[in-house]
C-alpha cells in the first residue's frame, strides 16, 4: 500500500498560482511546496507542471531547481518526474556519472513489470537519445554488461505457471555456478535470470533452498566484492522479495557513517505511490523503530520535512 496522502478533489491552477507565489520573495516558500507537492498523486503532479507552464510560460522542474538546493531539491526534482522518466534518470546516474552504481540499473530492472520496463526505456530514448543498452554496453565488461544488458532488454512472460522441473534443473545449474566460490557458468545463470518469468524464478529459488538448506542470495553473500556478483545479487532478492529487499536498502542506507541519501531518497521517492507503507511495516517488525523516527534523526530541514511528507507523517 502507498503512503502517500492526497486529495481526492484537486484544482492543478490553483496549486500553480500558489506555487508561483512561494517562489517570490527572497527565498521560495518551501513549506508551501511541501504542503502542495508532498500530497499529489503522479497525475495530480503533471497536472500542476501543465498548469504553471500555461499560467506563466516556464517549465514547473526547472523553477523548482533554480529555488531550492541540495537534497531537497534533488527529492523533489525526482518525484516530479513521471515514473518511467525518473526511472530512467537513475539508470542514467547510475551508469554515466561515475557512480558505478550497476545494482540499481538491476534493482530497476527486476522489480517493474515488463510494460513498466519498456516505458523505462521509451523514457530513456526519449530524453537521452540513445538505448539503455547501449549506454549499459558501453560502460560494463564482461559478465556484468552481458546479465545487465539481458535485464534491461528482457520482456517477461508474466503469467502464473511453473514448469517443476524446470526449476529443479535449473536451481541446479545455479548451484553448481555459485558453490565453493567458483563460478564455472556464469552465461547460463545470466541466461535464466534474464529470460525467466518471476514467478518461475521464485520456484527455482524455492527449490534451491529446499535442496540446498539455504537460499541463492545468501550463498552469494561472500562473493559481492565485485560488479558482477553484487548485480546478480540485486536481481535475485528483487525477484524474489522486493519488499525485503527495499527494506534492507534503507536500513543500510540509515545506519551507514553519513546516512546514504541516495538510497534513501531513491526507495521512499520510488515507492511512495505502490508499496511504501508494506516496506515501513517490515521495517518496523525487523528494526522495532517505526521508519519516520529512524529518518528523523538521520537527516534535517526541508528535505526531512519532505521525505517524512513521503512517509504519511502528518503534521
Amino acid at each position: 500500500m502507498a503512503t502517500l496522502i492526497a486529495p481526492i478533489n484537486h484544482f492543478p491552477v490553483e496549486d500553480a498560482n500558489a506555487l508561483h507565489t512561494a517562489f517570490k520573495g527572497w527565498g521560495a516558500d518551501d513549506k508551501t511546496i511541501i504542503a502542495i507537492l508532498g500530497h499529489r498523486n503522479v497525475y495530480q503532479r503533471q497536472q500542476i507542471r501543465k498548469a504553471y507552464e500555461e499560467l506563466f510560460q516556464e517549465d514547473l522542474i526547472k523553477r523548482l531547481e533554480s529555488e531550492i538546493s541540495g537534497d531537497f531539491e534533488r527529492a523533489v526534482y525526482r518525484w516530479m518526474l513521471e515514473p518511467a522518466d525518473r526511472d530512467a534518470v537513475l539508470i542514467n546516474v547510475a551508469v554515466r556519472n561515475g557512480s558505478k552504481d550497476y545494482h540499481v540499473v538491476a534493482e530497476i530492472a527486476s522489480v517493474l513489470s515488463a510494460e513498466e520496463l519498456l516505458a523505462v526505456r521509451r523514457a530513456y530514448h526519449n530524453r537521452y537519445k540513445r538505448s539503455i543498452e547501449e549506454d549499459v554496453a558501453a560502460h560494463t565488461t564482461g559478465h556484468l554488461r552481458q546479465l545487465l544488458v539481458g535485464l534491461v532488454s528482457s520482456f517477461r512472460y508474466e503469467g502464473d505457471e511453473i514448469n517443476a522441473k524446470l526449476a529443479q534443473n535449473e536451481a541446479n545449474i545455479i548451484h553448481e555456478s555459485v558453490k565453493e566460490k567458483k563460478g564455472n557458468n556464469e552465461e547460463e545463470v545470466i541466461r535464466i535470470l534474464t529470460t525467466r518469468s518471476k514467478t518461475q524464478l521464485v520456484a527455482t529459488f524455492n527449490r534451491y533452498r529446499d535442496e540446498h538448506g539455504t537460499s541463492i542470495s545468501k550463498k552469494l553473500l561472500d562473493q559481492t566484492s565485485d560488479d558482477f556478483h553484487k548485480a546478480l545479487h540485486t536481481v535475485i532478492r528483487c525477484i524474489n522479495d522486493h519488499t525485503k529487499y527495499y527494506e534492507k536498502v534503507l536500513r543500510n542506507a540509515i545506519k551507514k557513517f553519513g546516512t546514504d541519501e541516495d538510497g534513501l531518497n531513491r526507495v521512499i521517492v520510488t515507492r511512495a505511490e505502490k508499496d511504501l507503507r508494506d516496506i515501513k511495516e517490515l521495517y518496523y517488525k525487523r528494526n522495532s523503530v517505526h521508519l519516520e523516527d529512524a529518518v528523523s534523526k538521520e537527516i534535517s530541514g526541508d528535505y526531512k520535512k519532505f521525505i517524512l511528507t513521503l512517509l504519511g507523517k502528518q503534521d
